[in-house]
């Protein structure tokens, strides 16, 4: 007999406070390309408020991790728990509520270039809060760009901003729809080293203010450095390596420690 909606939802909450407080549960996940098995049996467990950094050469799958998170791939099998539910038992609706606890922040940003930066900010306001006093409207603009230092950028558009700028501006468009966990994919590309640093210590802001979990993919070793409370190295699709920064900079393997040369 299939289980209805309130079985699912009460096994579901029994599940999330059996694991305490994990907020993104992994078992066995698996995914694959055709052939190409990129995510071979990926088991793994993130805690609430912790900053998880995912490491791993070009094409190990860190991106195509994070993006069966967000739901924009779907796992072929194993198990992914978010917020202690079990994202193949839910319907489109549950599913769609559960995803907006999630923020992404794209390598590029993916901001509006025909809007300014303001009506970059309202768009996903208004696309998930429907109606909305405008009072309210700016009070959460005005909010989500001081966050990342973006307030006299309020009326310029993408164009008119630096590459740092832009990324600011990304994680203000995310950041302002109030997120439990954050996902980052290689938030320093492309950026300068002061710049990278000032994106780094962004995401410490965003981790204490908002008490977010979040995944942070990079090739960055420095931002690693600063950001991770805790780091994963993934390898033929599992993951191969798990500790502290200190611990894996000072791993016998020669792998693992060829990422902090």
């Amino acid at each position: 007999m299939t289980e209805n909606a309130i079985d699912i939802e009460v096994k579901n909450e029994t599940e999330y406070k059996k694991h305490g407080n994990v907020v993104i549960k992994m078992e066995h996940l698996k995914k694959s390309f055709g052939n190409n098995h990129v995510l071979r049996d990926i088991n793994l467990e993130i805690n609430k408020g912790e900053n998880l950094a995912i490491l791993g050469q070009s094409g190990t799958g860190k991106s195509v991790l994070i993006k069966c998170i967000v739901g924009l791939v779907e796992i072929d099998d194993g198990k992914l728990f978010i917020l202690g539910k079990n994202i193949s038992e839910l319907n489109d609706k549950e599913l769609i509520e559960t995803q907006k606890k999630i923020g992404f922040l794209f390598q590029s940003g993916a901001l509006y270039d025909s809007m300014t930066v303001r009506e970059n900010l309202e768009f996903p306001l208004r696309k998930q809060l429907r109606l909305i006093p405008k009072d309210k409207l700016d009070s959460m603009v005005k909010e989500a760009l001081h966050d990342v230092g973006l307030d006299k950028a309020i009326d310029k558009t993408p164009s008119e901003l630096s590459g740092g700028m832009r990324k600011r501006l990304g994680l203000a468009r995310t950041l302002i729809l109030k997120p439990e966990i954050m996902l980052y994919d290689e938030p320093t590309t492309g950026l300068d080293p002061i710049t990278s640093k000032e994106i780094s210590n962004l995401i410490l802001e965003v981790q204490r203010k908002y008490d977010t979990t979040s995944i942070i993919i990079t090739h960055d070793i420095e931002c690693t450095k600063l950001t991770a409370d805790r780091i994963i190295v993934i390898k033929d699709g599992i993951c191969a390596a798990e500790g502290t920064f200190n611990d894996l900079e000072k791993s016998t393997d020669p792998w693992v420690r060829s990422f902090f040369e």
